[in-house]
């Protein structure tokens, strides 16, 4: 099969002839789109450090058709189209699963042990994945697999979401809401009823299109740099109590910038760590234990979603309550790789998406 191949970081990807995955256990699909990651020029780089160990074919998960089925399968066939999830978790220790992310990255040791056994990613024609990592797609999504390859940017705030407790009529904070995930939190979250989402960003442009397709649920708040007057802005914005925050900074971020939203939140309120604050350095989060405790706030970190999150996302997409229609999606063929990389790098904003799309075999 063809594949795009990480030789080393720096280097861009190699298009080459790499052996079929084999049939093992596990389940092995065509892939029929992938996201492409609008930081993934930086990941390829090692500007981010990620424990990817080259060769490797990157990717993280993607749209596809059954090929194959190992024997502990009792529902899926081939020819079923499918979502391949890229968070594999250990299957040895239900409490605390080691976890990677295949074709992109893992956490300690036991991720890492995972990551040598599934290696590779969905940046090819075919992918090997866990059985339990497969979930079937409704047949819509075959019309437009490209645009379906969103899936995999909606779950990971949806997770953030759930792991919150976000209710019916609550009203979120999304901070970074003016990014590739920040925007996708706005829609997930009114998607599942939040009466209302304050979304406060520095890019005037990204949090007019917030406006303009959410209407009057969601309150944006231009950023000025002044933590004290930004603080109090993102509170009236709300208009009432801010029940929880999730955040969603990219690495780039001073840790203040996520202080500051956090402490937005209501008595007895909650707030979800989802970004990259902190990942190349910097100052800690400092969030002041009086208040924590004096407020009783649940301050909780949230590492991408549990596996029912996907059924939830597909249910979703699947009613339309989550509309991908508005979406802007470009698509490139395998051997266009890097210029995909590229493009995604300076088209990150809401509802931008860039995907491959591998060629029929």
């Amino acid at each position: 099969m063809r594949a795009a191949v990480l030789t080393q970081f720096g280097a861009p990807l190699t298009v080459r002839e790499v052996p079929d995955p084999e049939a093992g256990g596990e389940v092995v699909v065509e892939v029929l789109a992938a996201s492409v990651a609008p930081y993934a020029a930086e990941v390829f780089s090692g500007e981010r450090h990620y424990p990817l160990v080259p060769p490797v074919v990157p990717g993280i998960g993607g749209v596809g058709r059954v090929v194959h089925v190992g024997p502990d399968a009792t529902r899926l066939r081939p020819g079923d189209l499918v979502w391949c999830d890229s968070t594999v978790r250990s299957r040895d220790d239900a409490l605390t699963p080691d976890i990677t992310l295949q074709g992109w990255s893992s956490r300690g040791e036991g991720g890492a042990r995972l990551a040598r056994y599934l290696h590779d990613g969905s940046y090819a024609e075919l992918m090997r994945v866990p059985t339990e990592n497969v979930f079937p797609l409704p047949a819509a999504a075959g019309d437009d697999p490209a645009r379906w390859a969103a899936l995999g940017v909606h779950v990971i705030p949806y997770g953030g979401l759930l792991a919150g407790g976000l209710a019916a009529g609550e009203t979120l904070l999304v901070n970074g809401a003016t990014g590739n995930l920040g925007s996708s939190a706005v829609a997930v979250a009114l998607a599942m009823g939040a009466g209302r989402v304050v979304a406060p960003g520095r890019n005037q442009a990204a949090l007019d299109l917030l406006a303009d397709r959410f209407g009057p649920l969601v309150r944006p708040v231009p950023l000025t740099g002044d933590e004290a007057g930004d603080r109090a802005a993102m509170s009236a914005a709300a208009d009432g109590p801010i029940d929880m925050v999730i955040d969603l900074l990219p690495p780039s971020a001073p840790s203040s910038a996520a202080r500051m939203a956090a402490m937005t939140v209501r008595e007895y309120g909650r707030v979800v760590l989802m970004g990259g604050v902190g990942m190349l350095g910097g100052d800690d989060l400092a969030l002041p234990y009086p208040w924590i405790m004096r407020n009783s706030i649940t301050v909780r970190g949230q590492w991408m979603y549990p596996r029912t999150a996907i059924v939830g996302i597909i249910r979703l997409l699947a009613s339309g309550t989550l509309d991908l229609a508005p979406e802007r999606v470009r698509s490139f063929g395998l051997s266009a790789v890097n210029d995909a990389v590229t493009y995604a790098a300076s088209h990150g904003g809401p509802f931008d998406r860039t995907t491959l799309t591998p060629p029929a075999r």
